[in-house]
């Protein structure tokens, strides 16, 4: 049995050990209408990760109920990604479409029951019809129909006998509900359409919700697991398989979908980018698809490593685009070659170089730190290139690279000095005039070696091979693309560098191989490009650390570190003032972490995946002064479980009073930061019927205040919700809360 590592797991547990199942069955059910994205990913991985933890089944079910936007070539796509990713389904592959028979089936049975019912009601008036929120629906002129009316009439929708949309299929349960859901749900509409699979034999199609649980049954799924955002559906999913009278039958259970930053994932608007040329393709690497991620070089442990890392909560959270690129980064690290890759090359003639030599240096592929061998043979004569970035005639402050006068040191090679600059007729540099110093025997003391100020990196300009380097960006210029998302496009996603030159070492590695070109980033050959005299390279992630803020480094957009101001006392050691210069924090919560044991490795575990600044803060402020003389190896949980908790205020998902209190449920015993919120949200006052109670007493007693919300005086909004948290003791959701007043005081208002 595996462990319980999130609610999911904890749930299968209890019902292996209650003898509820024998055995688990989970299923994936892509739409076959769009290319899977990183949100599928996490989807994917759970449920066949679940599988595999238990020895049991992961379905992979085509949800194909939608005859207008489904197609072969994308179930032929979905498949192809799934098997990138490393997950292998056998011979459990499924396409709901191979149960219209039985859905029909068991549709005239609900009709037969009394519990379904042809409705001729137009889209608007069934809409209509449907109610608010806060107010019941109307029932359809057409309840009533005689259920042996209306199995006339469903055989004749079968038949073709009535034109789209001039009758649908619904359930009959009641138009009173709180849930919207269980408002006569629609269960079939006619749709003349043709079906990839199943061609012209059916024009009347199940939606979503009739079609999933059904489905489940026939496939014997015992946990059906979906995103928050079919929550509300559940009570549907169950209300379905009772009145079938379906046993054994499966439940579902819901978790958190993947939200990103600057990504949008719904379909429909990706399709839309690619329809319209603002990507190439699905595959464009901009993308968030796996298609597009697969195709920028990201390759599938580093997605699944990811997944795993967020975890399974039912805490709806947006996870900043830095946290994929750290596990990309963690996961290239030690599998990508060191080689040199000059972007916009400004070329160097080296003076005191004798004609036609060419010394052939060894250099490693790999840093001293990775205990791996191999080294390459890299060119070098008296004519080189080195990147434009790498040389100023009038430097800012705090360039150390090449300067007229000054030095530098070409990687794995010798140090040159630059001595004299030719410009073009704007006054740019085009070349420079360099000399080299070999070693010290090549010396004197009118001429010795001068100190480098750097080391750059470099290619010959004769033996190097030309390519073409993409650098990639962020798609959306906007964390949070609205509806009108193209106007949110980042014009710099893509920028392009033609005139590239590579050391000519690649040419004899796998077209696979992945590199880590020196001070710039992670990089691969463009699949897509293969065949191309030019070869292209995409740059899957940059390096954490540049200078410059190059366009390279724009591929990771982090918020910039303000300059910290280290106190220069006695009180404040050197060593000290060093990490805390490196961290980027403030003295006044740094030390505090430096002077704790444990504490340096500590906060680089929990800043690699959240905002450095506030994990400082609520290290120093809330987990050091709480640890009573323990040590921070001594908790029951990591610095990516405390990660994740500032994570949750850091994206406004708790509040600080709720992160404190789950901090002080994991000091005690551990666990995760997500499921302990949701517990702690789950012992509090959550029922709506008794808030809503509440609130209408509060604004009755407060009714001057009502008078003075709507003439103005909006503040008093606050203090009807601090009204109604006093009823509840604290215990209610000051979110829920607040949501229930604003509706109260809009309806009140009309």
């Amino acid at each position: 049995m595996a462990s319980a590592s999130d609610f999911i797991r904890a749930i299968i547990n209890d019902d292996l050990k209650r003898g509820k199942v024998s055995r688990i069955a989970v299923r994936f059910p892509p739409e076959p209408n769009g290319y899977l994205h990183i949100g599928h990913a996490k989807s994917s991985t759970l449920n066949f990760g679940l599988a595999a933890e238990y020895g049991g089944q992961c379905h992979l079910r085509f949800d194909d109920t939608n005859p207008a936007t489904e197609d072969q070539k994308y179930v032929d796509a979905i498949k192809r990604d799934l098997r990138w990713l490393g997950f292998d389904w056998g011979e459990n592959e499924f396409y709901a479409s191979d149960y219209f028979e039985q859905l029909y089936d068991w549709a005239c049975k609900l009709i037969q029951l009394g519990l379904a019912y042809v409705d001729d009601s137009s889209e608007e008036t069934i809409r209509a019809l449907r109610g608010t929120v806060t107010q019941p629906g109307s029932e359809s002129p057409f309840r009533k129909r005689s259920p042996e009316e209306s199995l006339a009439l469903f055989a004749q929708m079968r038949a073709g006998a009535f034109d789209d949309g001039t009758r649908v299929l619904r359930a009959k349960i009641d138009m009173a509900h709180p849930n919207m859901k269980m408002r006569d749900p629609l269960m079939y509409r006619i749709r003349h359409a043709h079906h990839y699979r199943r061609g012209n034999t059916w024009c009347i199609y199940p939606f979503y919700d009739w079609a999933h649980g059904q489905s489940d049954a026939i496939e014997k799924i015992t946990h059906s697991i979906c995103t928050l955002e079919f929550m509300a559906n559940r009570v549907l999913y169950d209300w379905y398989l009772d009145a079938l009278g379906i046993n054994p039958r499966p439940y579902q259970y819901e978790f958190a979908r993947l939200n990103m930053d600057y990504t949008v994932t719904s379909k429909r608007k990706l399709l839309q980018l690619v329809r319209d040329g603002y990507v190439d393709s699905w595959s464009d690497p901009r993308m968030p698809t796996l298609a597009g991620l697969r195709r920028r070089g990201v390759t599938p442990n580093a997605i699944r490593t990811f997944c795993t890392c967020i975890g399974t909560t039912k805490v709806d959270s947006t996870y900043h685009p830095g946290q994929l690129e750290h596990a990309i980064r963690q996961d290239l690290n030690d599998k990508a070659k060191r080689v040199m890759c000059v972007l916009d090359p400004l070329p160097v003639t080296i003076m005191n170089w004798r004609d036609g030599l060419v010394e052939e240096l060894e250099a490693p592929y790999w840093p001293h730190d990775i205990p791996r061998e191999g080294t390459r043979p890299v060119p070098l004569s008296g004519e080189l290139l080195i990147e434009q970035d790498d040389f100023a005639e009038e430097p800012p402050k705090g360039f150390r690279r090449l300067i007229p006068g000054g030095s530098v040191r070409l990687r794995h090679a010798y140090v040159i000095r630059c001595d004299r600059v030719e410009k073009d007729r704007a006054g740019r540099p085009v070349r420079l005039y360099c000399t080299v110093f070999k070693d010290s025997a090549s010396t004197t003391a009118k001429n010795p070696t001068p100190k480098a100020r750097s080391t750059i990196h470099w290619v010959d300009a004769r033996r190097s091979i030309p390519v073409t380097v993409r650098l990639y960006d962020h798609l959306f210029n906007a964390a949070a693309p609205g509806e009108d998302f193209l106007s949110d496009l980042n014009a710099d996603s893509l920028v392009v560098y033609e005139h590239a030159r590579i050391e000519p070492s690649v040419l004899e590695d796998d077209p696979e191989e992945r590199y880590q070109f020196t001070r710039l980033g992670y990089f691969w050959r463009d699949p897509e490009h293969a065949h191309e005299a030019v070869a292209a390279f995409n740059c899957i992630v940059s390096l954490r650390d540049s200078w410059s803020r190059t366009k390279v480094a724009k591929t990771v957009p982090e918020k910039p570190q303000p300059h910290i101001h280290i106190p220069d006392a006695p009180s404040v050691k050197p060593e000290a003032r060093a990490w805390l210069a490196r961290a980027g924090i403030p003295p006044a919560v740094g030390i505090p972490i430096y002077s704790t044991e444990g504490g340096p490795v500590f906060f680089a575990g929990a800043s690699a995946l959240v905002d450095r600044a506030l994990v400082a803060t609520w290290m120093a402020n809330h987990l050091l002064p709480a640890l009573n003389g323990r040590f921070l190896s001594d908790l029951p949980f990591t610095a990516v479980e405390f990660a994740q908790l500032v994570a949750l205020v850091n994206t406004q998902h708790a509040t600080t009073h709720e992160a404190r209190e789950v901090l002080a449920t994991m000091l005690k015993k551990g666990g995760n930061p997500e499921t302990l919120l949701e517990r702690l949200r789950a012992s509090r006052v959550s029922d709506e019927r008794t808030l809503v109670t509440l609130v209408e007493e509060v604004l009755t007693t407060y009714a001057d205040r009502v008078q003075a919300y709507h003439r103005g005086k909006t503040g008093l909004a606050g203090f009807f919700v601090g009204q109604v948290m006093q009823k509840t003791r604290g215990k209610a959701s000051p979110h829920q809360v607040q949501a229930l007043v604003h509706a109260a005081l809009t309806r009140l208002a009309k």
